[in-house]
């Protein structure tokens, strides 16, 4: 029998840097097992320049990415959702649409690298470090023992990870 593939929505306010990272990020290290998104609550548009420069530097895919709407996740034919991961805070503090599949919820406060100020080379030193925390805290995600978790266990795990990776 085939492992399931999960579902998993990475939720950021402008949706163009730590959620985007993110579902690029699972969408590779997740080796077919996994099917990333990513949204925002108010997304500005673009993918951040410098997120996109660190994916294809890394070649992480980056042709699918694009800033949209969380609203998108929330109709009837959407993708139905195994798990919806906040990455910012203010993005975690907001009332999120009702997920059609009651997916499990978690909240993995990363700072925001667009907020850095600086030249260049600070700024990309900042998506470098959001990049480095996403990928310990998607290598645990990925790792773990999803076929022998039950639901409240799977869940707390996944919390977890937001607290201690």
């Amino acid at each position: 029998m085939a492992e399931p593939v999960f579902n998993v929505l990475f939720l950021c306010t402008g949706n163009s840097a730590r959620s985007i990272l993110a579902e690029s990020l699972l969408n590779q290290l997740g080796k077919g097992r996994f099917r990333a998104f990513s949204a925002g609550s108010r997304p500005v548009g673009r993918v951040n320049p410098f997120a996109l420069e660190l994916l294809e530097k890394n070649h992480f895919p980056t042709g699918e990415l694009r800033s949209k709407s969380w609203d998108e996740f929330a109709q009837p034919d959407a993708p139905p959702l195994d798990f919806v991961v906040t990455v910012c805070d203010n993005a975690a503090g907001e009332v999120c649409p009702v997920w059609p599949a009651q997916p499990m919820t978690a909240h993995w406060g990363i700072p925001d690298p667009t907020a850095v100020e600086g030249n260049d080379d600070v700024k990309r030193h900042a998506f470098v470090e959001t990049m480095s925390q996403l990928q310990r805290r998607l290598s645990a995600f990925v790792s773990l023992p999803f076929h022998t978790l039950d639901n409240m266990k799977l869940q707390q795990a996944v919390r977890d990870i937001g607290r201690t990776v």
